[in-house]
């Protein structure tokens, strides 16, 4: 009975291993993903102020 609560621990070690592993290896590639989206997305070139530098005031 012993032997069996030794590899049913082991087995459980396990797979809680492997499924970390899965989980970290999704996020890996998740996380590279997500830089190559952001190093391909176009420059965003600022907007104009939409009523600033229209006008000048020439008051001395």
């Amino acid at each position: 009975m012993e032997l069996n609560a030794m590899m049913a621990s082991q087995l459980q070690s396990l797979q809680s291993l492997v499924q970390m592993s899965v989980m970290n290896k999704s996020l890996s590639m998740s996380t590279e993903a997500a830089a190559d989206m952001l190093k391909g997305m176009p420059e965003a070139n600022a907007a104009p102020h939409p009523y600033k530098g229209q006008t000048i005031d020439l008051k001395a």
